[in-house]
Protein backbone atom coordinates (compact mmCIF):
# COMPACT_ATOMS: atom_id res chain seq x y z
CA UNK A 1 0.00 0.00 0.00
CA UNK A 2 1.36 3.41 -0.96
CA UNK A 3 0.96 6.36 1.39
CA UNK A 4 1.46 9.67 -0.36
CA UNK A 5 -0.13 12.00 2.18
CA UNK A 6 1.50 14.28 4.69
CA UNK A 7 2.26 11.52 7.20
CA UNK A 8 4.61 9.85 4.71
CA UNK A 9 6.90 12.87 4.97
CA UNK A 10 8.11 11.98 8.46
CA UNK A 11 9.32 9.07 10.58
CA UNK A 12 7.37 6.72 12.81
CA UNK A 13 6.81 7.79 16.46
CA UNK A 14 10.11 7.00 18.22
CA UNK A 15 8.68 5.87 21.56
CA UNK A 16 6.35 3.44 19.82
CA UNK A 17 9.22 2.18 17.69
CA UNK A 18 11.34 1.57 20.78
CA UNK A 19 8.55 -0.37 22.45
CA UNK A 20 8.55 -2.77 19.51
CA UNK A 21 12.13 -3.68 20.40
CA UNK A 22 10.66 -5.53 23.39
CA UNK A 23 8.71 -7.94 21.17
CA UNK A 24 9.99 -11.47 21.57
CA UNK A 25 12.58 -10.51 24.21
CA UNK A 26 12.35 -12.22 27.59
CA UNK A 27 14.42 -10.88 30.42
CA UNK A 28 16.20 -13.53 32.53
CA UNK A 29 15.05 -14.15 36.11
CA UNK A 30 16.33 -11.53 38.51
CA UNK A 31 16.95 -8.93 35.78
CA UNK A 32 13.73 -6.98 35.23
CA UNK A 33 13.66 -4.47 32.41
CA UNK A 34 14.68 -0.92 33.30
CA UNK A 35 12.57 1.32 31.08
CA UNK A 36 14.04 4.80 30.73
CA UNK A 37 12.64 5.46 27.26
CA UNK A 38 9.69 7.78 27.89
CA UNK A 39 9.43 11.08 29.73
CA UNK A 40 6.04 10.56 31.34
CA UNK A 41 5.17 9.75 34.97
CA UNK A 42 3.69 6.28 35.30
CA UNK A 43 2.14 6.77 38.74
CA UNK A 44 -1.46 8.04 38.92
CA UNK A 45 -2.30 11.52 40.19
CA UNK A 46 -2.44 11.92 43.98
CA UNK A 47 -5.58 10.49 45.53
CA UNK A 48 -7.10 13.87 46.33
CA UNK A 49 -6.89 14.87 42.69
CA UNK A 50 -8.36 11.57 41.52
CA UNK A 51 -11.29 12.17 43.84
CA UNK A 52 -11.83 15.60 42.30
CA UNK A 53 -11.92 14.01 38.84
CA UNK A 54 -14.34 11.31 40.01
CA UNK A 55 -16.59 13.85 41.71
CA UNK A 56 -16.68 15.99 38.58
CA UNK A 57 -17.43 12.98 36.40
CA UNK A 58 -20.39 12.04 38.59
CA UNK A 59 -21.81 15.41 39.55
CA UNK A 60 -20.79 18.06 37.03
CA UNK A 61 -22.95 17.62 33.90
CA UNK A 62 -21.03 20.18 31.85
CA UNK A 63 -17.86 18.12 32.32
CA UNK A 64 -19.24 15.82 29.61
CA UNK A 65 -20.16 18.56 27.12
CA UNK A 66 -18.31 20.69 24.63
CA UNK A 67 -16.60 23.59 26.29
CA UNK A 68 -14.88 26.75 25.09
CA UNK A 69 -12.43 26.13 22.28
CA UNK A 70 -9.62 27.92 24.12
CA UNK A 71 -10.43 26.28 27.42
CA UNK A 72 -12.19 26.96 30.71
CA UNK A 73 -12.20 30.61 31.68
CA UNK A 74 -11.28 29.74 35.27
CA UNK A 75 -8.22 27.75 34.25
CA UNK A 76 -7.08 30.41 31.80
CA UNK A 77 -7.45 33.05 34.51
CA UNK A 78 -5.53 30.94 37.03
CA UNK A 79 -2.65 30.44 34.61
CA UNK A 80 -2.54 34.18 33.97
CA UNK A 81 -2.56 34.95 37.70
CA UNK A 82 0.18 32.48 38.58
CA UNK A 83 2.30 33.43 35.57
CA UNK A 84 2.01 37.09 36.50
CA UNK A 85 3.32 36.28 39.96
CA UNK A 86 6.05 33.96 38.71
CA UNK A 87 7.31 35.85 35.66
CA UNK A 88 6.53 39.43 36.64
CA UNK A 89 4.09 39.53 33.74
CA UNK A 90 0.83 41.35 33.09
CA UNK A 91 -1.19 38.62 31.39
CA UNK A 92 -4.93 38.35 31.14
CA UNK A 93 -7.00 35.23 30.43
CA UNK A 94 -7.11 36.23 26.77
CA UNK A 95 -3.35 35.63 26.59
CA UNK A 96 -3.83 32.00 27.62
CA UNK A 97 -5.17 29.05 25.66
CA UNK A 98 -5.74 25.53 27.01
CA UNK A 99 -4.97 22.67 24.64
CA UNK A 100 -5.16 18.89 24.45
CA UNK A 101 -1.59 18.52 25.64
CA UNK A 102 1.49 20.61 24.95
CA UNK A 103 2.07 18.94 21.58
CA UNK A 104 -1.24 20.35 20.37
CA UNK A 105 -0.23 23.79 21.63
CA UNK A 106 2.89 23.56 19.45
CA UNK A 107 0.90 22.46 16.42
CA UNK A 108 -1.66 25.22 16.92
CA UNK A 109 0.93 27.96 17.22
CA UNK A 110 2.96 26.72 14.25
CA UNK A 111 -0.25 26.77 12.22
CA UNK A 112 -0.59 30.49 12.95
CA UNK A 113 3.00 31.12 11.86
CA UNK A 114 3.87 28.95 8.90
CA UNK A 115 2.81 28.16 5.37
CA UNK A 116 4.24 25.38 3.25
CA UNK A 117 7.85 26.06 2.36
CA UNK A 118 8.52 28.25 5.38
CA UNK A 119 11.37 27.47 7.78
CA UNK A 120 11.70 26.92 11.52
CA UNK A 121 14.99 26.67 13.42
CA UNK A 122 15.27 23.74 15.84
CA UNK A 123 18.34 23.29 18.05
CA UNK A 124 19.71 19.75 17.85
CA UNK A 125 19.26 17.38 19.52
CA UNK A 126 15.60 18.28 19.04
CA UNK A 127 12.31 17.07 20.50
CA UNK A 128 11.21 14.63 17.83
CA UNK A 129 7.49 15.51 17.84
CA UNK A 130 8.37 19.08 16.88
CA UNK A 131 10.28 17.76 13.87
CA UNK A 132 7.44 15.39 12.94
CA UNK A 133 4.87 18.19 12.85
CA UNK A 134 7.06 20.41 10.70
CA UNK A 135 7.61 17.53 8.28
CA UNK A 136 3.89 16.81 8.00
CA UNK A 137 3.00 20.44 7.33
CA UNK A 138 5.61 21.02 4.64
CA UNK A 139 7.70 23.34 6.81
CA UNK A 140 11.46 23.01 6.44
CA UNK A 141 13.33 22.24 9.65
CA UNK A 142 16.63 24.10 9.92
CA UNK A 143 18.90 22.32 12.43
CA UNK A 144 20.93 24.41 14.85
CA UNK A 145 23.69 22.17 16.28
CA UNK A 146 24.38 22.84 19.96
CA UNK A 147 27.72 21.04 20.34
CA UNK A 148 29.07 19.62 23.57
CA UNK A 149 27.27 22.16 25.78
CA UNK A 150 23.82 21.41 24.28
CA UNK A 151 23.20 25.18 24.41
CA UNK A 152 22.23 27.00 21.18
CA UNK A 153 24.42 29.88 20.12
CA UNK A 154 22.49 33.10 19.30
CA UNK A 155 24.94 34.18 16.59
CA UNK A 156 24.71 30.76 14.94
CA UNK A 157 20.92 31.01 15.09
CA UNK A 158 20.98 34.45 13.49
CA UNK A 159 23.16 33.15 10.67
CA UNK A 160 20.49 30.57 9.77
CA UNK A 161 17.65 33.08 9.37
CA UNK A 162 16.34 33.60 5.84
CA UNK A 163 13.30 35.43 4.42
CA UNK A 164 11.33 32.18 4.91
CA UNK A 165 12.22 31.75 8.61
CA UNK A 166 9.21 32.07 10.87
CA UNK A 167 10.41 30.93 14.31
CA UNK A 168 13.17 29.68 16.58
CA UNK A 169 12.01 26.91 18.94
CA UNK A 170 13.55 26.31 22.36
CA UNK A 171 12.81 23.63 24.96
CA UNK A 172 14.01 24.44 28.47
CA UNK A 173 14.66 22.51 30.63
CA UNK A 174 15.59 20.64 27.51
CA UNK A 175 14.14 17.46 26.08
CA UNK A 176 16.22 15.42 25.29
CA UNK A 177 19.32 17.11 26.70
CA UNK A 178 18.20 18.01 30.22
CA UNK A 179 20.09 21.31 30.17
CA UNK A 180 18.51 24.45 31.60
CA UNK A 181 19.00 27.47 29.35
CA UNK A 182 20.42 30.46 31.25
CA UNK A 183 18.13 33.49 31.33
CA UNK A 184 20.78 35.52 29.52
CA UNK A 185 20.82 32.98 26.66
CA UNK A 186 17.04 32.97 26.40
CA UNK A 187 17.08 36.77 26.30
CA UNK A 188 19.76 36.79 23.59
CA UNK A 189 17.77 34.41 21.39
CA UNK A 190 14.64 36.50 22.00
CA UNK A 191 16.49 39.60 20.82
CA UNK A 192 17.65 37.74 17.68
CA UNK A 193 14.07 36.72 16.92
CA UNK A 194 12.72 40.19 17.64
CA UNK A 195 15.32 41.88 15.43
CA UNK A 196 14.35 39.63 12.51
CA UNK A 197 10.60 39.87 13.03
CA UNK A 198 10.14 36.16 13.75
CA UNK A 199 8.70 34.27 16.73
CA UNK A 200 10.57 32.75 19.63
CA UNK A 201 8.68 29.67 20.85
CA UNK A 202 9.72 28.42 24.29
CA UNK A 203 8.42 25.01 25.34
CA UNK A 204 8.55 24.98 29.14
CA UNK A 205 6.93 21.58 29.68
CA UNK A 206 9.46 20.72 32.40
CA UNK A 207 9.73 24.11 34.11
CA UNK A 208 8.28 22.72 37.37
CA UNK A 209 11.42 20.58 37.71
CA UNK A 210 13.99 23.29 37.00
CA UNK A 211 16.79 23.18 39.58
CA UNK A 212 16.89 26.97 39.73
CA UNK A 213 14.63 29.11 41.87
CA UNK A 214 12.71 32.02 40.46
CA UNK A 215 11.61 32.72 36.90
CA UNK A 216 13.66 31.09 34.13
CA UNK A 217 13.49 34.31 32.09
CA UNK A 218 12.06 37.83 32.23
CA UNK A 219 10.74 38.12 28.68
CA UNK A 220 7.10 38.62 29.66
CA UNK A 221 8.05 41.81 31.44
CA UNK A 222 8.68 43.50 28.09
CA UNK A 223 5.74 45.66 27.07
CA UNK A 224 5.77 44.22 23.55
CA UNK A 225 6.57 40.59 24.44
CA UNK A 226 3.55 39.33 22.51
CA UNK A 227 5.05 40.49 19.21
CA UNK A 228 7.78 37.86 19.53
CA UNK A 229 7.27 35.37 22.38
CA UNK A 230 5.10 32.26 22.44
CA UNK A 231 5.28 30.05 25.52
CA UNK A 232 4.08 26.45 25.78
CA UNK A 233 3.37 24.47 28.95
CA UNK A 234 2.08 21.08 30.07
CA UNK A 235 0.05 20.08 33.13
CA UNK A 236 0.80 16.43 32.39
CA UNK A 237 4.15 16.27 34.14
CA UNK A 238 3.23 18.54 37.05
CA UNK A 239 0.09 16.69 38.15
CA UNK A 240 0.51 13.28 36.42
CA UNK A 241 -2.30 14.03 33.98
CA UNK A 242 -0.68 12.58 30.87
CA UNK A 243 -3.77 10.57 29.89
CA UNK A 244 -6.06 13.57 30.33
CA UNK A 245 -4.16 15.66 27.76
CA UNK A 246 -4.04 19.17 29.17
CA UNK A 247 -1.53 21.75 27.99
CA UNK A 248 -1.36 25.51 27.70
CA UNK A 249 -0.05 28.23 25.43
CA UNK A 250 0.65 31.88 26.21
CA UNK A 251 0.75 34.45 23.44
CA UNK A 252 -0.71 37.73 22.25
CA UNK A 253 -4.49 38.01 22.07
CA UNK A 254 -4.32 38.33 18.30
CA UNK A 255 -2.31 35.13 17.92
CA UNK A 256 -4.59 33.29 20.34
CA UNK A 257 -7.56 34.20 18.14
CA UNK A 258 -5.80 32.66 15.14
CA UNK A 259 -4.93 29.53 17.12
CA UNK A 260 -8.60 29.14 18.02
CA UNK A 261 -9.34 28.42 14.36
CA UNK A 262 -6.92 25.48 14.38
CA UNK A 263 -8.18 24.09 17.68
CA UNK A 264 -11.83 24.26 16.66
CA UNK A 265 -11.06 22.21 13.55
CA UNK A 266 -9.00 19.60 15.42
CA UNK A 267 -10.40 18.91 18.89
CA UNK A 268 -13.19 21.52 19.34
CA UNK A 269 -12.26 21.82 23.02
CA UNK A 270 -9.79 20.37 25.51
CA UNK A 271 -10.77 17.55 27.85
CA UNK A 272 -13.13 18.95 30.48
CA UNK A 273 -12.20 16.58 33.30
CA UNK A 274 -8.54 17.22 32.66
CA UNK A 275 -9.09 20.97 32.87
CA UNK A 276 -11.00 20.61 36.13
CA UNK A 277 -8.13 18.55 37.49
CA UNK A 278 -5.49 21.02 36.32
CA UNK A 279 -7.30 23.97 37.90
CA UNK A 280 -7.71 22.15 41.21
CA UNK A 281 -4.08 21.10 41.10
CA UNK A 282 -2.88 24.65 40.52
CA UNK A 283 -4.91 25.88 43.48
CA UNK A 284 -4.25 23.05 45.92
CA UNK A 285 -1.15 21.01 45.09
CA UNK A 286 1.67 23.52 45.40
CA UNK A 287 3.26 21.76 48.37
CA UNK A 288 2.80 18.33 46.77
CA UNK A 289 4.40 19.56 43.53
CA UNK A 290 7.35 20.93 45.48
CA UNK A 291 7.86 17.43 46.83
CA UNK A 292 7.74 15.99 43.31
CA UNK A 293 10.35 18.50 42.21
CA UNK A 294 12.59 17.60 45.16
CA UNK A 295 12.39 13.92 44.23
CA UNK A 296 13.31 14.61 40.60
CA UNK A 297 16.23 16.78 41.69
CA UNK A 298 17.41 13.97 43.97
CA UNK A 299 17.33 11.54 41.05
CA UNK A 300 19.29 14.03 39.00
CA UNK A 301 21.85 14.15 41.80
CA UNK A 302 21.98 10.35 41.82
CA UNK A 303 22.79 10.36 38.10
CA UNK A 304 25.57 12.89 38.57
CA UNK A 305 26.98 11.02 41.58
CA UNK A 306 27.05 7.73 39.69
CA UNK A 307 28.44 9.15 36.46
CA UNK A 308 32.15 8.77 37.36
CA UNK A 309 31.63 5.00 37.18
CA UNK A 310 30.71 5.35 33.51
CA UNK A 311 33.20 8.12 32.81
CA UNK A 312 35.94 5.65 33.72
CA UNK A 313 34.62 3.46 30.91
CA UNK A 314 34.66 6.23 28.31
CA UNK A 315 31.11 7.57 28.67
CA UNK A 316 30.39 11.33 28.81
CA UNK A 317 27.49 13.12 30.47
CA UNK A 318 26.48 15.96 28.16
CA UNK A 319 23.43 17.22 30.03
CA UNK A 320 21.34 16.35 33.07
CA UNK A 321 18.17 18.00 34.34
CA UNK A 322 14.38 17.78 34.61
CA UNK A 323 13.56 14.21 33.51
CA UNK A 324 16.66 13.58 31.37
CA UNK A 325 20.29 12.58 31.26
CA UNK A 326 21.88 12.85 27.83
CA UNK A 327 25.04 10.82 27.33
CA UNK A 328 27.72 10.06 24.78
CA UNK A 329 28.60 6.37 24.63
CA UNK A 330 32.09 4.99 23.85
CA UNK A 331 31.25 1.93 21.75
CA UNK A 332 32.16 1.14 18.16
CA UNK A 333 28.55 1.12 16.96
CA UNK A 334 25.81 3.63 16.23
CA UNK A 335 23.46 4.57 19.04
CA UNK A 336 20.40 3.07 17.34
CA UNK A 337 22.10 -0.32 17.09
CA UNK A 338 23.38 -0.02 20.65
CA UNK A 339 19.93 0.86 22.01
CA UNK A 340 18.41 -2.27 20.47
CA UNK A 341 21.20 -4.47 21.85
CA UNK A 342 20.75 -3.02 25.33
CA UNK A 343 17.22 -4.45 25.52
CA UNK A 344 18.31 -8.06 25.12
CA UNK A 345 21.81 -7.91 26.56
CA UNK A 346 21.40 -5.51 29.50
CA UNK A 347 17.67 -5.29 30.15
CA UNK A 348 17.61 -1.54 29.46
CA UNK A 349 15.21 0.34 27.17
CA UNK A 350 16.29 3.86 26.23
CA UNK A 351 16.27 6.06 23.14
CA UNK A 352 19.23 6.64 20.82
CA UNK A 353 20.44 10.06 19.76
CA UNK A 354 19.56 9.22 16.17
CA UNK A 355 15.92 9.82 17.15
CA UNK A 356 16.73 13.42 18.13
CA UNK A 357 19.01 14.50 15.28
CA UNK A 358 18.96 14.78 11.48
CA UNK A 359 19.55 11.61 9.51
CA UNK A 360 23.25 10.84 9.30
CA UNK A 361 24.17 13.29 12.09
CA UNK A 362 27.51 12.20 13.55
CA UNK A 363 26.70 13.42 17.06
CA UNK A 364 23.41 11.54 17.21
CA UNK A 365 25.18 8.29 16.42
CA UNK A 366 27.14 8.60 19.66
CA UNK A 367 24.36 9.81 21.98
CA UNK A 368 21.67 8.27 24.19
CA UNK A 369 18.80 9.71 26.23
CA UNK A 370 17.96 8.37 29.67
CA UNK A 371 14.55 9.49 30.99
CA UNK A 372 14.90 8.90 34.73
CA UNK A 373 11.60 10.26 36.08
CA UNK A 374 10.31 6.76 36.89
CA UNK A 375 13.45 5.19 38.36
CA UNK A 376 14.45 5.82 41.97
CA UNK A 377 17.98 5.91 43.36
CA UNK A 378 18.18 2.13 43.69
CA UNK A 379 17.12 1.59 40.09
CA UNK A 380 19.51 4.29 38.92
CA UNK A 381 22.32 2.42 40.67
CA UNK A 382 21.23 -0.80 38.95
CA UNK A 383 21.08 0.98 35.59
CA UNK A 384 24.63 2.24 35.97
CA UNK A 385 25.84 -1.17 37.08
CA UNK A 386 24.42 -2.70 33.90
CA UNK A 387 25.91 -0.02 31.64
CA UNK A 388 29.22 -0.18 33.49
CA UNK A 389 29.44 -3.91 32.84
CA UNK A 390 29.14 -3.72 29.05
CA UNK A 391 32.23 -5.15 27.41
CA UNK A 392 31.68 -4.18 23.81
CA UNK A 393 34.52 -2.87 21.57
CA UNK A 394 35.26 0.82 21.97
CA UNK A 395 35.20 3.31 19.14
CA UNK A 396 38.54 4.63 17.87
CA UNK A 397 39.83 7.35 20.17
CA UNK A 398 37.89 6.14 23.21
CA UNK A 399 39.69 4.65 26.19
CA UNK A 400 38.63 3.10 29.46
CA UNK A 401 40.57 2.77 32.68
Amino acid sequence: MNFTGRTAATFFPPVMEARRWLDGVTQPPGRPLINVSQAAPVDPPPEALRRVIAEAAMNTPEAHLYGAVLGMEGLRAEVATQWNAGYGASLGPANVGITSGCNQAFCAMLSTLCAEGDEVILPTPWYFNHKMWLDMTGVRTVPLPTGATLLPDPEAAAALITPRTRAIVLVTPNNPGGVEYPATLVRALYEVAKAHGIALIIDETYRDFDARSGAPHDLMQDADWGETLIQLYSFSKAYRLTGHRVGAMVASEARMAEAEKFLDAVAICPNQLGQIAALWGMRNLGEWLAGERAEILDRRAAIEEAMPRLSAKGWRLLGCGAYFAYMEHPFDMQSDELAKRLVAEAGVLLLPGTMFTPEGDAAGKRQLRVAFANVDRARIDTLFTRLEGLGWPLAPGYTST
